[in-house]
């Protein structure tokens, strides 16, 4: 798929070419075009519906070919994404946009891109910026803003924004309710409720965090978050006593 997707490119870089070094105008590609289809200046009503029926199947034919190349793009992206060269898979998300400005997968892949991009937005000027790797993280901020206004229900976007809040842009209130909405499509999402139990408790909120653990523990099979669900229960608690004293 690749390679015919290189060929493609190819093909159309040439007659690019062809077309400016030959001189060609815009003029003589619509003469081109009318002596290909045979409806150089339609008159009659027959000859009119000939010329929609032919320049019709043109623009489908146009639109199928654009279509495939933003799925192309889309492909070529999670294959770059699939071997962490990130910049590369966030170009071609991009461009894949341009064909499919209301795809919320695309968007999410941005976002996805653009956080892992600003851990490596160093300060190679040694200016004590930070610019850079902010930049990035609102990136991924209204991709994933996006992402969920196209598709509200958007599980994985719901779960990165609420992530992006907490752990990199160190705004806990921020992701409280985007977690809560995953919370209730995704009942059972115990690694949202960790985060979100994080959220409480950093905002103060000690019994929501404590019921939270209590729910993991109910649920989850697993050793590692059950000891990890009881400590941070305790820390809640302790938080809570000291809170109120």
């Amino acid at each position: 798929m690749i390679k015919r997707t290189a060929a493609v490119c190819g093909i159309l870089f040439a007659l690019s070419v062809a077309f400016s070094s030959c001189g060609f105008s815009n003029k003589s590609i619509v003469r081109m075009q009318h002596l290909e289809e045979g409806v150089d200046h339609p008159t009659s009503v027959e000859e009119l519906k000939d010329a929609i029926s032919k320049y019709q199947k043109r623009v489908a034919d146009v639109q199928i070919a654009q279509s495939q190349i933003g799925i192309w793009y889309k492909i070529l992206g999670t294959r770059y994404l699939d071997t962490k060269m990130y910049g590369e898979a966030m170009k071609c998300f991009e461009s894949a946009l341009q064909y499919y400005p209301d795809n919320q997968n695309l968007y999410y892949y941005v976002g996805i891109c653009a956080g892992y991009m600003s851990h490596s937005a160093l300060d190679f000027n040694a200016e004590g910026s930070s610019v850079k790797k902010m930049n990035y993280l609102k990136l991924a901020e209204s991709s994933y803003l996006r992402a969920i206004e196209i598709e509200p229900r958007f599980s994985s976007a719901l779960y990165a924004l609420g992530i992006l809040y907490t752990f990199e842009l160190d705004e806990s209130e921020k992701a409280i309710p985007y977690l809560e909405k995953l919370l209730t499509i995704e009942t059972k999402h115990t690694d949202a409720m960790f985060v979100l139990a994080r959220c409480y408790y950093s905002t103060y909120q000690f019994d929501k965090a404590v019921d939270l653990y209590d729910k993991i523990l109910s649920i989850t099979k697993s050793a590692q978050k059950k000891a990890d669900a009881e400590a941070n229960k305790k820390a809640a608690l302790d938080a809570a006593y000291s809170y109120e004293q």
